[in-house]
């Protein structure tokens, strides 16, 4: 805001408690005169300019309201100093608010009247500032709106607020796509070994320059995503892993208005009478997916359609049919006696004159899931649970079989458990489930899920069908789915999850946020741990359970990314696995390892005694003739002139012979 106006600047204005003439705001005014409160005005026409405290208060809020300009939009230099100002660290941060404070503590004092070199002079002694360094600050803000001082503040050494990144070495580009082929293999070979691969492959191909093996670490953290290694390196699931998975909501339902049903194979040796030998067995359920109450179960020697169908008329005849049943496409849930007639089963053909299954006939709503899947089926969770207290229990001590096949028990195949025991386990550790309490699912809130079936049962709003004697034959006779956590990086905050793609890089890493109290459904931002702005992460927010178009959209979202992510992938393998190999070969052509020079003792000495060589003697008969009479001409010619008797060596000793 101006600090300095004329006469008649002031009386156009019309302030309260002043003159509206500009012959009675210069008499008024004329005592200023001769002080730092007026001054000169060089402009033509003379006269003089009196700055603004010399005015009452209630005239000074009606020129600043005066002065003050409808706010506009962000200019671009705004947004290019809160960006810089967001790239700060935390005690670069600190650093602004405290020069901020100098400024405004400065200014306070002159709108209380006292001169402006009489108050930087106080208030950099108040804060221990040199005058200059004011003087400097000041320079900084004041072309700049008072909105934006904090932001024009930032240091000028905080090479990270200015957009300067750490420089990483060169490297020759063929040498980095070689690297970059190689690390982003399906086998997922070690760094050092690439990075040995790319040396050797540089010094045959002439490729210059190579930086060391840690600013090659570096080179790769920053330009290849941290999805991009995992899809390419550790498979399509590890990566899908890495964009989070959708939550469900069951707080618009009812107890056995939805249902989920699935099958789990024991990890036990069971004795069954119809077989000399242990077997296996599956435990068949139903659950609730409001409470998440186990509501039956049937012991099983596979997922047969009749022992499902068993497990179905348990659950309509204890507490009613429900509306819709979640299912996995497997053969036996799928089958026709199951789900004859459904729609959307998705296996085996569908004839418009097949006979209805149990579903169809019950009137109950069949949807099929991705098997294996805990998000879409909650009764896979209720499994990993139920192995644990029935599998390991002590009373099944021996008969453990290991949930795959590395991981055997030291008594593996001690005993086997008989069936009729195993049922009457299995009985109390499901009853056990459904009654412990303490459980945090969204409806629980520290009940039992026993607790929350019934008292959803008994509510005035819940309608469940009952069956009738003649549909109670449909199962008894036989007709024709602040930390970045693991493995997306999401943040769960305040009973809210964030996420955004770039929280992959922070994976098991702190983070800090920044959020509003009032509105925990926008994004919150996401900081490093010093400071630094990462980036706005968007809320993640439960669906309906049944919402068909909202599993849809994630899957496609999911599909996307997941796509993006393999794009990312197929750029950056430049060279086929094949390539790589063939520039390996060509390098070992182009320079052919040398062969060890022989070295030979300077003093030798023949052998004898026990150490010396054994000489096979070769049958006369096998060299001819002629080659025979030479050697013996020249043995002869050797000692023609010596009377000394050949000696043979033996032992060590000598015999004359």
């Amino acid at each position: 805001m101006r600090e300095w106006f004329t006469a008649s600047e002031l009386a156009a204005a019309k302030l309260p408690g002043f003159p509206a003439s500009e012959l009675h705001v210069g008499k008024r005014l004329s005592g200023a005169r001769g002080t730092n409160k007026a001054r000169q005005r060089k402009a033509v026409g003379g006269g003089y300019e009196y700055h603004y405290s010399l005015l009452p208060a209630a005239a000074r809020e009606k020129l600043a309201f005066i002065l003050t300009e409808p706010e506009p939009e962000k200019s671009e230099v705004s947004k290019l100093l809160w960006r810089r100002f967001e790239a700060l660290s935390s005690e670069h941060k600190a650093l602004c608010e405290k020069r901020l404070e100098v400024i405004q503590r400065v200014e306070a004092m002159v709108e209380a009247g006292l001169p402006k070199k009489k108050a930087v002079e106080t208030a950099t002694q108040y804060t221990c500032t040199g005058k200059s360094a004011y003087y400097e600050w000041w320079a900084m803000v004041k072309d700049q709106p008072k909105q934006d001082w904090l932001a024009a503040l930032a240091p000028a050494f905080s090479a990270k607020a200015n957009g300067v990144e750490k420089e990483i070495a060169p490297c020759h580009s063929e040498a980095w796509a070689f690297f970059k082929s190689d690390f982003l293999r399906p086998e997922g070979p070690k760094f050092s070994a690439c990075y040995r691969r790319m040396v050797k492959a540089a010094k045959s191909e002439g490729w210059s320059p190579i930086p060391s093996e840690r600013s090659l670490r570096r080179r790769l953290e920053r330009e290849v995503p941290k999805a991009v290694q995992v899809m390419s390196r550790e498979g399509r699931e590890k990566a899908k892993r890495m964009f989070p998975a959708q939550e469900r909501s069951v707080a618009h339902l009812h107890a056995m208005e939805a249902v989920n049903a699935d099958g789990h194979r024991l990890d036990l040796f069971v004795k069954v009478p119809w077989a000399e030998k242990p077997t296996r067995m599956y435990l068949i359920g139903t659950q609730d997916l409001y409470s998440r109450k186990v509501l039956s179960w049937r012991l099983a020697e596979a997922e047969t359609w009749d022992a499902i169908r068993a497990c179905f008329g348990d659950m309509v005849e204890d507490f009613g049919i429900p509306e819709r049943i979640y299912l996995d496409n497997g053969r036996a849930f799928a089958s026709k006696m199951i789900s004859g007639g459904a729609k959307t089963r998705y296996r085996y053909k569908i004839d418009a004159d097949e006979v209805s299954g149990l579903l169809v006939t019950l009137g109950i709503e069949p949807r099929f899931v991705t098997p294996y899947h805990g998000q879409a089926k909650p009764i896979e969770r209720a499994w990993r649970d139920l192995a644990e207290e029935i599998s390991k229990h002590p009373a099944m001590s021996g008969c453990y079989t290991g949930n795959k096949p590395d991981a055997k028990p030291e008594n593996y195949m001690d005993k086997a458990v008989p069936l009729d025991v195993l049922e009457h386990h299995a009985a109390e550790m499901i009853a056990e489930h459904n009654a412990r309490t303490g459980r945090r699912t969204e409806t629980a809130k520290g009940k039992s899920f026993d607790q929350v079936f019934a008292e959803s049962m008994a509510a005035p709003a819940t309608i469940v069908r009952q069956a009738t004697e003649a549909q109670r034959t449909i199962w008894l006779l036989s007709a024709t789915g602040l930390k970045a956590r693991q493995p997306d990086g999401s943040i769960h905050f305040m009973g809210s999850r964030y996420w955004s793609i770039e929280l992959n890089q922070w994976i098991g890493k702190k983070l800090m946020v920044r959020f509003d109290p009032d509105n925990l459904k926008k994004p919150v931002k996401v900081y490093e741990p010093n400071g630094r702005f990462i980036c706005d992460a968007e809320p993640l927010g439960s669906i309906r359970f049944d919402s068909v178009a909202e599993g849809r959209r994630q899957q496609n979202k999911a599909k996307s990314y997941s796509k993006l992510t393999k794009q990312r992938a197929d750029m950056e393998r430049q060279f086929a696995a094949e390539e790589l190999a063939d520039i390996l070969d060509r390098g070992k052509k182009a320079s052919p390892t040398p062969k060890p020079e022989k070295v030979r003792p300077t003093v030798t000495r023949i052998a004898t005694g026990n150490l010396a060589t054994k000489i096979e003697p070769v049958p006369e008969e096998q060299l001819d003739e002629d080659r025979y009479e030479d050697a013996f001409s020249r043995a002869l010619e050797r000692y023609a002139d010596s009377d000394a008797v050949i000696q043979f060596p033996q032992g060590g000793k000598t015999k004359t012979g």
